[in-house]
């Protein structure tokens, strides 16, 4: 029995025959008169109608038999609160003739005339309150675990129990819809196993019993009859052994109409879903909707902290969690861990050329086929833009040099893109631990500085960490210092190196190249500090010194009467990218008084893959203004006819790569006569790089190349110093011998 109130009512009103007989005829609802025994004097008719009997049956019966929460002492401790003119409210359930209950509200209030005193019991039926009231605290009741953090199972399950225990005629199930529309049970506390394990998996459909086609339609089915109805024709046989006659299924569909899920209701018998049933469906499909789009939401921030959005890859986040967990459980049982760093050669190259979305493609494509090659217990991972880490356990030295082998191999055919081949190589850094490292953040730090001697190594090249390994690192960090200290204090300078045009025997032009002296180090290689300064962001800086510089000097040389026609100089993507280097040229020609056509700009391969309309406006701008426009290194990277012919170059350099064993490769000679072909084909000079040896100079010349530059006329050398060669009409540097082991052997490599 609930007890709900205990308030102070007005002064009785006298009792007499009259009130008494009006008060049972012209009562809203049941009602009934009992003494101070609890025994029923009379009742009126609405509630002898009530319990399916006569008033007169009703009277003399005592209110425990009809209200059994209501016992004799209860009674007498109800009738005396109410002395003093106090009324009573209480919660009971009044005993129906078919054996069921009634949840029933009940007022008593005393009334008296002279010594004899009598109370008044009103009987108000609160089922649909009470079903309301049901149905609001299994709302809270579920909501509350939502926010409590319970894993969605949890929380349908004790839904769906929740809802059993209010309709004890109903088995409550929630079955979860994936995104291939197959369905997967979630919550059936009381469905047999057998059923929820054999439609694990099922796809929905038009005809797939009451859940499958909810899901598939996204309304509500209400099956009464499962035997008989077309819905159920494939599922009846598993339904019907196990007692389930009816279903009436709804879907649980998320914001945006997504379907989510469905729930549903079996029944025994053959019938439909009673008012209080579709009440509580209304409720619940709601609250199933919040719990799994909560734990949707949830998972989604789990999944922008711990993995990359683009890849689908463990971050940096968990990579750390999980390698610190395989530490501690390999120190324990004196195991190895594998680390290793991999990074991608010229993906920078891509993203310039190609675009990001073709970017974001090959990283994607990258990863599947890391992935394809480790273990599930592995932990393969995206750590920044092109760089990936592999956490790999029980793996030693042997073994990780293998796997890091086929990962390299995997890497090296190509990747297909809008009709483009892509070739992806990459740098391999590995650390061990317990040797390489006794934490993780060691180990990473190891592995990275492992995988930056693999780059400096070449392409396609993997890292074993050395302690001496440390030291390189060190220098790297003092020789970036060092550098941006040179760009500021005007340390860097620019030689040049002459370009011979072999039909005329004479000067073609100069290429600028940047060089690099410092106060201790002596002469540093571009090789060492153009990579750097591409890495830091310098390289606009150094590519704007340069321009300024051999403008000055060519104008100077012109001024002077020293027979130099142009001046080559190289520009980086990031110049193209910031949008004003056709302004910046312009005002650095104007400001020498130089003519366009005196200036020869050197554009890299991947440059000329940016589709973007930018880029080729500028290019096109600068060509039509009279400055020349050379592809340097041709034939190193993705060499296309289709962008020869789009963009507006006059000049292709062909790579020293090709030209340094002319005399001893007949595929080498074969590229470069077909290079050379390409440019007299399509109207371009060539300018082959590299040229230090009379047979490879011959061999250019019989193949039609026209412009050389090369060791075999002059090296790279100051501006003073090639006046001096200038007045030795150069022959002083004709017959000059190669380049020693310890000179730079890129004579190229420029900004």
């Amino acid at each position: 029995m609930n007890e709900i109130t205990a308030s102070s009512g007005h002064a009785a009103a006298p009792f007499d025959d009259s009130l008494y007989r009006q008060t049972l005829t012209t009562a809203v609802g049941a009602l009934a008169w009992v003494d101070d025994q609890g025994r029923v004097l009379e009742a009126n008719q609405s509630l002898a109608e009530w319990l399916e009997s006569k008033t007169h049956l009703v009277a003399g019966k005592i209110v425990g038999d009809l209200l059994p929460g209501l016992t004799a002492d209860r009674w007498r401790d109800i009738w005396v609160s109410t002395a003093g003119n106090k009324v009573r409210t209480l919660r009971d359930k009044l005993l129906l003739p078919s054996e069921t209950t009634c949840p029933v509200e009940l007022t008593l209030q005393r009334m008296h005339s002279g010594n004899r005193e009598i109370g008044v019991l009103r009987v108000r039926n609160i089922l649909a309150q009470r079903q309301t009231e049901d149905i609001q605290h299994l709302q809270y009741e579920v909501l509350e675990a939502v926010a409590s953090g319970h894993p969605l199972h949890t929380v349908l399950d004790m839904m769906c129990r929740r809802v059993e225990s209010l309709a004890p005629d109903v088995i409550c199930t929630v079955l979860l819809v994936d995104s291939e529309g197959r369905v997967h049970p979630c919550a059936a506390p009381s469905m047999p196993p057998i059923f929820s394990q054999s439609i694990d998996g099922e796809p929905i459909g038009p005809k797939a019993g009451s859940c499958g086609t909810a899901a598939y339609r996204g309304e509500p089915v209400e099956v009464t009859d499962i035997a008989n109805d077309p819905l159920w024709e494939e599922y009846k046989a598993l339904a019907l052994p196990l007692g389930l006659a009816a279903c009436w299924s709804t879907p649980i569909k998320a914001a945006n109409g997504r379907v989510m899920g469905t729930f549903a209701l079996y029944y025994r018998e053959v019938r439909s879903a009673s008012f209080f049933h579709r009440q509580m469906v209304n409720a619940c499909v709601h609250l199933c909707s919040l719990a799994i789009e909560h734990q949707e939401a949830e998972a989604e921030i789990h999944r922008l902290a711990f993995y990359d959005t683009l890849t689908g890859l463990p971050n940096r986040t968990l990579l750390s969690d999980r390698g610190r967990q395989a530490i501690t459980r390999a120190q324990a049982r004196g195991r190895s861990v594998a680390l290793m760093f991999i990074d991608l050669d010229r993906f920078k190259t891509v993203n310039d050329s190609l675009g990001h979305s073709v970017g974001d493609r090959l990283l994607q494509a990258v990863a599947e086929r890391l992935k394809n090659l480790v273990h599930e217990t592995d932990t393969l991972c995206r750590l920044s833009s092109d760089e990936f880490a592999l956490l790999t356990l029980n793996c030693n030295a042997d073994s990780a040099s293998l796997l890091a082998e086929k990962m390299l191999d995997a890497l090296t055919h190509p990747v297909t893109i809008d009709d483009v081949d892509l070739c992806v190589t990459a740098g391999i850094g590995i650390s061990i631990f317990p040797d390489d490292g006794k934490d993780f953040d060691t180990l990473l730090k190891n592995a990275d500085m492992a995988m930056h001697q693999a780059k400096l190594a070449g392409r396609n090249a993997m890292r074993f960490y050395q302690p001496q390994m440390n030291e390189a690192a060190n220098r790297r960090l003092s020789l970036e210092a060092a550098l941006r200290q040179a760009i500021s204090a005007g340390e860097l300078s620019v030689y040049y190196q002459p370009q011979i045009d072999l039909e005329h025997n004479a000067l073609y032009g100069v290429e600028a190249l940047v060089r690099w002296q410092h106060a201790e180090w002596g002469m540093i290689s571009p090789a060492a500090f153009i990579p750097l300064a591409e890495d830091c962001g310098l390289i606009g800086d150094i590519d704007r010194f340069v321009l300024d510089q051999a403008c000055a000097q060519l104008a100077t040389w012109q001024r002077s009467g020293w027979p130099v026609p142009t001046v080559s100089v190289n520009l980086s993507a990031d110049d193209f990218r910031r949008g004003d280097i056709t302004q910046r040229v312009t005002d650095t020609l104007t400001r020498h008084g130089l003519a366009a056509n005196c200036l020869t700009i050197e554009i890299t391969e991947s440059l000329m893959l940016n589709t973007a309309s930018p880029t080729l406006e500028q290019l096109q701008t600068l060509r039509a203004s009279g400055v020349g426009l050379a592809v340097d290194d041709f034939g190193t990277g993705y060499s296309s006819l289709s962008y020869l012919k789009r963009f507006p170059v006059n000049i292709l350099k062909l790579d020293q790569s090709f030209v340094r064993d002319l005399g001893i490769d007949s595929d080498d000679r074969e590229l470069a006569r077909a290079i050379i072909g390409i440019g007299q084909a399509l109207q371009l000079r060539v300018v082959a790089e590299g040229v230090e040896t009379a047979e490879q100079l011959r061999i250019l010349t019989d193949q039609g190349c026209k412009v050389v530059q090369g060791y075999f006329y002059s090296r790279p050398q100051s501006a003073n110093d090639l006046e001096s060669w200038f007045s030795a009409g150069g022959s002083a540097f004709a017959q000059r011998q190669p380049p020693t082991n310890d000179e730079e052997s890129r004579e190229g490599m420029t900004t």
